[in-house]
Parts: structure tokens; C-alpha cells; sequence
């Protein structure tokens, strides 16, 4: 009689089974009775069917999904012989669960994302996507543009060809934030099935996906500040990076294309040392893992040596430290009691700077907590009969290239932006014994506010394109010419929902009648002006922020004989397209959302539409009717607001539930 360690040790699995008519034998004082050639029924998954009755030793049988389910488990399981007396299948039956997201895709190429994204994806829930390259001779390749999960419990697993949920066939298991570079399938098709448990989910991913050559791995780029040696990509293919001067290689040095498609390793990444010496006549100085973040207790020192004679220019591209508890320091020498030519932390990028000698010392410490996105600071050398390279300023266009004594340079801003330092002509010139420019360089940034008379334009958020900042109060006014109207047009639109608001006033100034009153990511795609002017008032509080908006206006003429298009509304439809004088159209919302006003829009004789374009939310509550419907929480699809209590009475006809 062997003992159940070494039934144990086997490695399969005994399940019960229906069918009582082949029980297992019974080890009795005698020894061992016959042994069983029969494996139980494995029975059927439920939303399921099985393929095969045949239960004897080396019969298999097959399982699938009805229609809306998706197989997670073996498609197919083996009755074998274990231990020399019983009959196992070689897996668990599988389970069928039912589909709630997901679609089918077709190459050449293309996009999709979790539900929700950048949102937090649903909870519970099971999502397939198969996708099919039209060219059968071709297979699949994805790479994930952003990926986050929730680790350990949220999973999304890849599969080749168009099986789902086959483990056989499964390529890679994903959960938390770290994924391969790229995938490739050896099929002409890829399954991507993502399962969440019923607790906290995060961002989820977004996917691009193109059909390549066979027997292929795909490109897998090159690394930022790196070099790639290698332009092939087939099978056996090897890749090999080093990086530029002045950076260090973390991973793989080569990497090889396999039989299976796959590279044997991400690609490799370059970082800025904490500690180097510098002597070409420019390059870049980084704070390390620029610009994910430079972690903590940090002590970095680099020094900056060029010729005798000569000179050292800084410029800050970027610069963003924990204030007030992480330094840069700049000093005029190579010694820790050089002077000091400055002192930075916080976010406002600092200034250019210049040394006096041909050495500069830069010391970056950060304390134990928290840290900031780092900084990206360009140097330069140049004589002492120069001035040096001023750069091109972001938002900006720069005309002249001659530094030398006695050279202009002008700089202009883009459209939407507006000188915030310095002139529009600067001069190298000797000033005290010193060859410098005649004023600071140049800088151009999206204001905060202004009155705007020119017949199109555009506004900016402040500190566009990056983020905007915290407590601002910001007013602008468009006026055009008498008998003109205003058109404005949203191209981009993110503000913290609920709390940074962007007002839209049908006047000259705050107390003009309201257009309407936008935050989140949810606007409508244009506004018109009644008359010729239109306000707008942007507030935001002292936390969090975002990218903010970019806006077109133009003034538009008013056609004698209609109104101007009045817009749809977000979430909602709209009915008629005779904007003539007396025409009438009407709106309707999708379900779940409400219209703020019923009433349809009637074209008057003064040219404009009888109240301003109604608006469709999700409210807070209410009185639901009808066979079916939809409820959604308020302001979806983006976050609820803080301390609601919302309670909604659902009233179908009598006798039914």
C-alpha cells in the first residue's frame, strides 16, 4: 500500500465525480483490489457544454462556452492512470464566466483601452478582445502605452490565436505596472482576456496594436540617450545597446529574437550617474531617473570643466523639486567653498546662468520623503568674446544664430502666449568688463487673463502645455466688432473635477448671462457669443491640478436670415437642422442622463436662439420610470463629488418587479 505523500508526489489531482457506478477500489486487509479503467463524469460547465463521453484511460474531452462566455480552465482534460490504481483526469473541468467588456479588432492596426481609461476600470469584471490580422500570413504585435493594474489580484492574461482562455496557448500573465516592451503572436490572431476581483482597481492600460511579418519580434525602439546596434528583427536577430557619454546601462547589454517571437529581454535603460565629471564643450546633466522622479537621500555632485579661458552657460529646461527640503546649488568653482552662484528648489525654473571661470560645480541633495519630477539642465562653453547660446525658448520662435560681440538675437512667442521675461531683442555686449547680453533671455508663457480684440486667436490655461497652478483667478475678455458674434471651440479640456472651474459669460464682463460653467473633462464642442463680447473666468483651488484647456475663438458674422448652428449637447442628440428664423430644434440625452431644460430652442428675429444650449447630467438621485433603463452615479463619466447621499425611487408598471 503506497502512502498519500507519494500519491502527493505524482502531481495530479483527484476530483469526485457523478458517476457512483466506477467508484474507486477500496484498500482493504488483503491489499489492493482491481483498479479502476474508468475516470468519474466530469460533469459540464455551467453556460457550458462538453465534447466527448468516453471516461476510460486515455480518452480526452473537450469543453466550450456558450455565446457572451468566456473559458477560463483546460479547453480539453485526459483520463491517465495514477499510482498504478486510479483514474484522474489530468485537470480541473473548467468554469464558463460570463463576458462584460471587450470586442472583437481587425489589424492592419490600431487602439483600445480598459473600460473606463484613464479612469478606474470595473470592478468584477471579464473582458475579451480577440484580434485578427487581415493578412493571414501576418501575426500580431502589441505594446501597452500606459499599464496599471492592481497587483496580485487584477490580471490580464495574452494568448495566441483566437482560443480564449486555452492555457495552452497563453503567452503572458500581466498584473501591477511592469510589462514587456512588445508582444508578438505566433498566429495570425491574439486573445487579451482581462479578470478584476470585487476590491480597489486602478488606471488599467491602454493598448496599440499592428500586424508585422512572421517568424518576427517586432521593433523594439531604441533607449532615451541610448544606442542600438542592429536593425533586424526576424527570429535569431540579436540587438545591442550602449548608451551615450555620460550615462550608464542598466540590463541587458544584447537582446535576442526567439523561436516563440519574443524578445529574450525588455530593452535596457540609460541613467544620469549621481556622480561625473563633465569635459566636452556641451552636454546635459540630469537629476537621476529624470523625469520619473529622483528618490530620496540623495548627495549628487557633478562638475563641469572646460578649457581655460572660457567660460560655462546653463539653461534650465525643466525643474521641479520638493520645496524647501531639496536643494541644487551651482557654485562658481570645483571646490565644496567655491562661491555660490545660486541656490534652487521648489518648481519655478530658474534663470540662465553663467560662470566666471572655466569650472562649475553643481550639488544636488534630497532629504528622506517625497520627491519631485527632477531636472533637465543643458550646458555650453564659449569664449570670452561671445556671449553664450541663449537656446530656443519653449512656446517660442528664435531669429539670429551669431553670438559673437555686437550680435542681436529676437525672439517671438507662439500664438497664445506672451512674453513673460525679458525683451523681443536682445544684444551681446561688454557691460563692467564682461561680455553678456543686454537683458535677461528671453521666456514666453501662457497669461493669466487678458482682453483680446484680434478677429481669431487662442487661449491658454497658465502654464500651458504643462499643468496649471494652484489658487488662480483668471479673466479674459474677447470683444470683436460691432454685429459680429464670437465663436469659441474647445480643442482640449482637463481641469480637477468639481473644483477648478472654467465660466463662459454671453457679455462683457462676470455679470453677463451665463453660457455655462465647465470642469472635468466634459465640454461642448463650440460656444457662440449673443453679442460681441464673451467673458471668461477660470478658478482654481490650492490642491491638484491638470493640463487645463486650449482654446480657438473667432468672430463670425451673423447671417441675416438664421441663427448661428447652436451645438449639441455632451451625452446628448439633437433634432433639426433648419436654423432659420422661426425654426425650432429640440434635444434628448442619452440614458442615464437628464436635460436641463425641455424646452426646444426657437431661432428669433434678433438672430439668436430663445435660451442657451441645454446641458445633459447625471444628477444626484431622482424618479425613475418605465420597463427599463439606466442609472448613473453624478457627473459620470468622470469622479462623483465628495458627501453625497443620493437616493433614486425606480416605478415600473403594477404587478411587476
Amino acid at each position: 500500500v503506497k502512502k498519500a505523500i507519494d500519491f502527493k508526489s505524482r502531481g495530479f489531482k483527484l476530483f469526485p465525480g457523478k458517476d457512483n457506478s466506477n467508484k474507486f477500489s477500496i484498500l482493504n486487509e488483503g491489499g489492493i483490489k482491481q483498479a479502476s479503467n474508468l475516470c468519474p463524469d466530469p460533469g459540464e460547465p455551467e453556460n457550458g457544454k462538453r465534447i466527448g463521453s468516453d471516461f476510460s484511460l486515455g480518452a480526452t474531452v473537450q469543453f466550450s462556452c456558450d455565446e457572451d462566455y468566456v473559458l477560463q480552465g483546460s479547453k480539453s482534460i485526459t483520463c491517465q492512470r495514477i499510482a498504478e490504481v486510479f483514474a484522474a483526469w489530468s485537470d480541473h473541468r473548467p468554469v464558463c464566466k460570463v463576458k462584460t467588456c471587450g470586442s472583437s479588432l481587425q489589424g492592419p492596426g490600431g487602439t483600445f483601452t480598459s473600460p473606463n481609461f484613464p479612469f478606474q476600470y470595473d470592478s468584477n469584471a471579464q473582458c475579451v478582445w480577440v484580434i485578427t490580422a487581415i493578412n493571414t500570413n501576418k501575426v500580431i504585435q502589441i505594446n501597452f502605452e500606459e499599464f496599471d493594474l492592481e497587483i496580485g489580484y487584477d490580471t490580464l492574461t495574452i494568448g495566441d490565436g483566437g482560443e480564449v482562455g486555452d492555457p495552452k496557448t497563453v503567452l503572458q500573465v500581466l498584473t501591477g505596472s511592469f510589462v514587456p516592451d512588445l508582444i508578438v503572436s505566433m498566429s495570425n490572431q491574439m486573445w487579451l482576456h482581462l479578470q478584476t476581483d470585487e476590491s480597489v482597481g486602478s488606471i488599467g492600460f491602454k493598448v496599440n496594436y499592428k500586424e508585422i511579418e512572421k517568424e518576427s519580434c517586432g521593433d523594439p525602439g531604441t533607449p532615451l540617450y541610448g544606442i542600438r546596434e542592429g536593425d533586424g528583427f526576424s527570429n535569431r536577430d540579436v540587438l545591442r545597446f550602449e548608451c551615450q557619454f555620460g550615462f550608464e546601462l542598466i540590463g541587458e547589454k544584447s537582446i535576442i529574437c526567439q523561436e516563440n517571437n519574443q524578445w529574450s529581454a525588455n530593452i535596457p535603460i540609460c541613467i544620469f550617474p549621481c556622480l561625473s565629471n563633465f569635459t566636452a564643450p556641451m552636454g546635459t546633466v540630469l537629476s537621476p531617473d529624470y523625469p520619473e522622479g529622483y528618490g530620496n537621500n540623495l548627495n549628487c555632485i557633478w562638475t563641469i570643466i572646460s578649457d581655460p579661458g572660457s567660460r560655462i552657460h546653463l539653461s534650465f529646461n525643466d525643474f521641479d523639486l520638493e520645496s524647501q527640503f531639496d536643494f541644487l546649488a551651482v557654485k562658481d568653482g570645483d571646490s565644496p567653498d567655491s562661491p555660490i552662484i545660486g541656490t534652487f528648489t521648489g518648481a519655478e525654473v530658474p534663470s540662465h546662468l553663467t560662470s566666471n571661470g572655466h569650472i562649475l560645480r553643481l550639488e544636488f541633495q534630497a532629504d528622506h520623503s517625497m520627491s519631485g519630477r527632477g531636472f533637465n539642465i543643458t550646458y555650453n562653453t564659449f569664449g570670452h568674446n561671445e556671449c553664450p547660446d541663449p537656446g530656443v525658448p519653449i512656446n517660442a520662435r528664435r531669429f539670429g544664430d551669431n553670438f559673437q560681440l555686437g550680435s542681436s538675437i529676437s525672439v517671438i512667442c507662439e500664438e497664445g502666449f506672451i512674453k513673460t521675461q525679458g525683451t523681443e531683442t536682445i544684444t551681446c555686449m561688454l557691460m563692467d568688463g564682461k561680455v553678456m547680453w543686454s537683458g535677461p533671455i528671453p521666456k514666453c508663457g501662457a497669461p493669466c487673463g487678458g482682453h483680446f480684440s484680434s478677429p481669431s486667436g487662442v487661449i491658454l490655461s497658465p502654464g500651458w502645455p504643462g499643468y496649471y497652478k494652484d489658487s488662480l483667478n483668471c479673466e479674459w475678455v474677447i470683444e470683436a466688432e460691432p454685429g459680429h458674434s464670437i465663436k469659441i471651440t474647445f480643442e482640449r479640456f482637463q481641469t480637477e473635477l468639481n473644483y477648478d472651474v472654467l465660466e463662459v459669460h454671453d457679455g462683457p464682463n462676470l455679470l453677463s448671462p451665463l453660457l455655462g460653467s465647465y470642469n472635468g473633462t466634459q465640454v461642448p464642442q463650440f460656444l457662440f457669443s449673443s453679442s460681441n463680447f464673451i467673458y471668461l473666468l477660470f478658478t482654481t483651488d490650492n490642491s491638484r491640478s491638470n493640463n487645463g484647456f486650449k482654446i480657438h475663438y473667432e468672430s463670425v458674422t451673423v447671417n441675416t436670415y438664421s441663427c448661428l448652428d447652436p451645438g449639441i449637447p455632451v451625452h446628448g442628440r439633437r433634432y433639426g437642422h433648419d436654423f432659420s428664423i422661426g425654426s425650432t430644434v429640440s434635444f434628448s440625452c442619452d440614458p442615464g442622463y437628464r436635460l436641463s431644460h425641455e424646452e426646444p430652442l426657437l431661432c428669433e428675429k434678433n438672430h439668436w436662439w430663445s435660451h442657451p444650449l441645454p446641458t445633459c447630467d447625471a444628477l444626484c438621485g431622482g424618479d425613475v420610470r418605465g420597463p427599463s433603463g439606466t442609472i448613473l452615479s453624478p457627473g459620470y463619466p468622470d469622479l462623483y463629488p465628495n458627501s453625497l447621499n443620493c437616493t433614486w425611487t425606480v416605478d415600473v408598471t403594477h404587478g411587476k418587479g
